[in-house]
């Protein structure tokens, strides 16, 4: 299937870069649109997207701009360089990058396998890395990090599955109507509390990322890791349930 030259505005919105940021590499000779309309509009085609991958994988693991520029200028470069590089960096993130990394991986595996991978499955793979970099901060991505490393990733899934038995008890709670204020309810309010002191460390700030991050790419988050962990139905009933806490405390 051909794939069709992206506009500047509409390769901004599939990638989440800015039309700015995309001018910009432009301008610095980083990456020039190969195609321009007869009125002068730009262009990217399929190899301008997987080179504007490769910047970004570059620019997350650290690089400067002029870097970048020098790395994929260099004669006998290989794309796959970019793609392992990024891959040894994901693997110590957060599990919400998971998904991230099958993605790489999956390119680095057609990159072996056929030298080419298509303009779309690129564009998948530029969406997610700029996606966490829109709700947490470097500090809280280092934070999460860390705190990753020392837990374990056995540890952690265990804890994932726990938040997804929590989210079924409360919402069936939920569904019977059961009054918020009830000692079965205020029971699971208290694992729900415990529960999220330990996923965000107790950061105010990485509990409210992860609060808009739910609330702004929820369903996108349900589809790709399960709709057991959306636990946006209950959460109107839970701020319920603690603000009966509070009032009997």
């Amino acid at each position: 299937m051909r794939f069709e030259a992206l506009k500047v505005g509409e390769l901004a919105r599939r990638t989440g870069l800015t039309v700015r940021t995309l001018h910009h590499y432009d301008a610095i000779g980083l990456l020039r649109p190969s195609l321009h309309t007869e009125a002068g509009y730009r262009l990217y085609t399929d190899g301008d997207i997987a080179r504007l991958q490769q910047v970004v994988s570059l620019r997350q693991l650290g690089f400067s701009l002029e870097e970048v520029r020098d790395c994929l200028n260099r004669p006998g470069f290989s794309p796959l360089e970019v793609i392992d590089l990024h891959l040894a960096r994901l693997r110590e993130q957060i599990q919400l990058q998971r998904k991230l990394c099958e993605r790489l991986e999956a390119v680095a595996a057609h990159l072996r396998a056929a030298g080419e991978v298509s303009a779309d499955e690129f564009l998948r793979t530029i969406e997610g890395m700029t996606m966490m970099e829109k709700y947490f901060t470097p500090e809280q991505l280092e934070l999460i990090r860390t705190r990753r490393e020392q837990l374990g990733e056995e540890y952690l899934r265990q804890k994932q599955e726990e938040w997804a038995e929590l989210i079924a008890l409360v919402r069936a709670e939920m569904d019977q109507g059961t009054d918020p204020a009830d000692a079965k309810v205020q029971a699971l309010v208290r694992r729900w509390t415990d529960l999220l002191n330990f996923t965000t460390g107790g950061d105010a700030g990485i509990e409210q990322a992860i609060k808009r991050h739910w609330e702004e790419q929820g369903d996108a988050l349900a589809a790709q890791y399960g709709s057991q962990y959306d636990s946006r139905p209950v959460w109107g009933y839970i701020r319920k349930a603690i603000a009966a806490a509070k009032g009997s405390a």
